[in-house]
């Protein structure tokens, strides 16, 4: 029996945790897999059609609970953008997967579609509701991309060290509102800042949803 397209997708996010997305090649899984690479190219014609399945993967357990009446759009909302930070997280280089694709898979198409319809029953037109529902999804991309960085397996604490001292170094002599900043901007509660930064952008849609108030 030949192998089957979920177990390549299975073994290249096994392999993505071990090499990362830059040591992530279709030889290398075959490898994995012990099988011909040709045999990859019969059920993937590129590996970016390989990283559209395992984005399409990274996901599969995002916004498949119902939502309640009870809840408003902004919980409904805030809900499903943390439950992607989580997925992208699962994952080694998770985020930088996912927004390397332009997925049209039913996972993906799920998650776009429980962002947009809470915005869509709280009045929002199309425009809105779709720029709204993907600027928060680039939010967590991007959020998730930061804290990955400088998670402690990403980046060498001596080499971290090193980029703050700098940063200090020449903040105090030519930047005055960064140094201000400082404990702020190299704060390590990612926990915090994510539901800040998702805040601001909830907010901001319930200014154009609500515009008069």
């Amino acid at each position: 029996m030949g192998i089957q397209k979920e177990q390549v997708v299975a073994k290249a996010l096994e392999l993505l945790d071990e090499t990362g997305l830059d040591g992530l090649t279709m030889r290398r899984l075959a490898d994995a897999l012990e099988v011909k690479a040709a045999s990859l190219y019969w059920h993937f014609a590129s590996k970016q059609v390989l990283l559209d399945a395992m984005a399409d993967a990274l996901v599969a357990e995002v916004a498949v609970q119902p939502t309640t009446a009870a809840q408003s759009w902004r919980e409904r909302l805030m809900a499903v953008a943390v439950e992607m930070r989580g997925a992208l997280q699962s994952r080694r280089d998770g985020a930088r997967v996912f927004a390397g694709t332009y997925v049209t898979m039913p996972n993906v198409m799920r998650v776009g579609e429980m962002m947009m319809a809470p915005l869509r029953e709280a009045g929002a037109d199309t425009r809105l509701a779709s720029w709204g529902a993907f600027s928060v999804l680039y939010f967590v991309l991007g959020f998730v991309m930061e804290e990955s960085g400088l998670a402690p397996d990403a980046i060498p604490a001596a080499e971290l060290e090193q980029r703050t001292t700098s940063f200090l170094v020449h903040a105090l002599t030519m930047f005055p509102h960064l140094h201000a900043a400082r404990q702020d901007i190299f704060n390590p509660d990612f926990d915090s800042r994510f539901q800040f930064g998702l805040d601001l952008m909830l907010d901001g849609l319930a200014a154009r949803l609500n515009p008069s108030r």
